[in-house]
């Protein structure tokens, strides 16, 4: 007896959406089909015929001058529509907009989409030296960045445990983030309510991350913030880490209000 489709591989819906999600992360430069069917693990012959098929519908286009593909403007209008049920942009927005402004650095709000975050929005400050290790879409397996560190590290221990049981991250971001270093580096989140990431990405490049937590009590998301270190290093950590700590308890309460209790539209 044959296998079901996709039993031993992943469907054509799976490497559709994987594309797509890691085109998200690559705009506004975009990709190539190559680097696309890398990314993704399948063959370019394969990679190319799903962009082609994603095109037809609109869902992605490419740059005839460049060869990279680009999400289409479909994409934009199936978020439009989803926004009536999924956004809490406006209320995120406030937030980041109220970091940046507060602290001078770069302000963001990234939410988990399953073992990673995705950082869907983001601010600058006023100070003139900015990161830009995180934009609109990229995407970080959690315990990568400090927003995945904030959220991993308040997470249910048997969850968190089962996610560094399964994950291997020291071939991409190095022993830093292996499962005994990220131990380390939760409990440390955990005693002081917010994570820093001390430039494990790119190097001088350090971020703050406070958990924002859903109804359920559950971490779904984060307020982070980015910047040298001799900004974001002590004694201003723990002034940066207060404001951000508000930011999130604020955007919790707001998140997690119930109809009858939010302010009109």
């Amino acid at each position: 007896m044959e296998p079901g489709p996709g039993a031993t591989q992943p469907s054509v819906i799976r490497r559709s959406a994987h594309l797509l999600r890691l085109l998200a992360a690559r705009e506004p430069e975009g990709a190539t089909t190559t680097l696309l069917a890398t990314s993704a693990a399948i063959p370019r012959p394969t990679a190319h015929r799903l962009l082609s098929a994603l095109q037809e519908e609109g869902l992605v286009e490419r740059d005839n001058s460049t060869a990279a593909w680009h999400l289409g403007p479909e994409c934009f209008l199936l978020g439009a529509a989803a926004t009536t049920r999924h956004d809490i942009t406006p209320a995120a927005r406030a937030a980041v907009l109220r970091l940046a402004r507060e602290t001078g650095e770069s302000a963001f709000f990234s939410i988990r989409r399953g073992d990673e975050t995705v950082c869907v929005l983001r601010e600058d400050g006023s100070f003139p030296i900015r990161s830009h290790v995180l934009h609109e879409g990229i995407r970080f397996p959690l315990g990568v960045a400090s927003a995945g560190l904030a959220i991993l590290a308040l997470m249910p221990e048997s969850r968190r445990e089962a996610y560094l049981a399964r994950t291997d991250l020291v071939p991409a971001y190095g022993e830093e983030h292996s499962a005994s270093a990220l131990r380390k580096r939760i409990a440390a989140t955990r005693e002081l309510g917010f994570a820093v990431n001390p430039g494990l990405i790119v190097v001088g490049s350090w971020g703050l991350g406070a958990a924002v937590f859903d109804a359920h009590g559950q971490p779904y998301g984060a307020l982070s913030i980015t910047g040298i270190e001799a900004r974001l290093a002590p004694p201003r950590q723990a002034e940066l880490g207060r404001l951000l700590l508000e930011a999130a308890h604020s955007l919790t309460a707001k998140a997690t209000a119930g109809p009858e209790s939010r302010p009109p539209a």
